[in-house]
């Protein structure tokens, strides 16, 4: 029996999820609610960590900690970057990086490392769901921030800079926690706008559409790792 870690940071996030695995242990820990299930075998233990890069770091640390899994993904919607990439697609990170520091603080001081890899094991097991779902994936880089992108100029700024597939809000912070613990860890994310200009008004069409989508997707992995 494994047990999985599954952190979104908002409830839209977690809302499918949970619904499916039905009621759940609740456990307050460190002010985060872990909704814990068993689940076809394993220990599912997904958590609501909030916005922002903060807020998914001390959520991962806490999850670790005190449920000791044997994996991370990290779960949830975000910004189309690369051309090829459209709403409703999926990106699974390969790897995750701040796009809003300078690399520098983080490769030539602790933990020296800017760019956290992800869990082969798990990108493969991501790509092997969307492969069973009909759904369009990317394997790519996730680059994170503390805004939510809505304008086609800090869009192409980002893109030049990093190349990813895909922009959140929380991805670099879990893989960069997990990497100091080493943990494994995937995040897996369904576009839900193109961090451009339109991207507010096509976050609130999809969000709900999105967040449907990698529920599925990560609930599934769970049944096969």
């Amino acid at each position: 029996m494994k047990t999985i870690a599954v952190i979104g940071a908002m409830p839209s996030e977690l809302a499918d999820i949970r619904k499916m695995l039905g009621d759940a242990e609740i456990k307050h820990v460190s002010g985060f609610d872990f909704y814990i299930n068993e689940y076809k075998g394993h220990t599912i233990v997904n958590a609501c960590c909030g916005i922002a890069k903060v807020n998914a770091a001390v959520c991962t640390q806490v999850m670790i900690d005190n449920f000791s899994p044997d994996c991370v993904i990290n779960a949830g919607i975000a910004g189309g970057m690369a051309d090829e990439v459209k709403v409703c697609d999926i990106v699974i990170s390969t790897e995750v990086l701040p796009h809003d520091l300078d690399q520098h603080f983080l490769a030539d001081y602790p933990p020296y490392c800017g760019i956290f890899k992800a869990d082969s094991g798990l990108i493969e097991s991501a790509e092997k769901v969307c492969g069973e779902y009909g759904s369009k994936s990317f394997r790519g880089r996730i680059v994170s921030g503390e805004a939510f992108i809505t304008s086609s100029e800090v869009k192409a700024d980002i893109k030049k800079r990093f190349d990813p597939y895909a922009v959140d809000m929380e991805s670099a912070a879990v893989g960069h926690c997990c990497f100091l613990n080493k943990m494994p860890f995937v995040s897996v994310r369904c576009i839900s706008d193109n961090a451009d200009d339109e991207g507010a008004m096509s976050f609130d069409e999809f969000e709900k559409i999105a967040a449907k989508k990698v529920a599925d997707i990560v609930l599934r992995m769970t049944e096969i790792l």
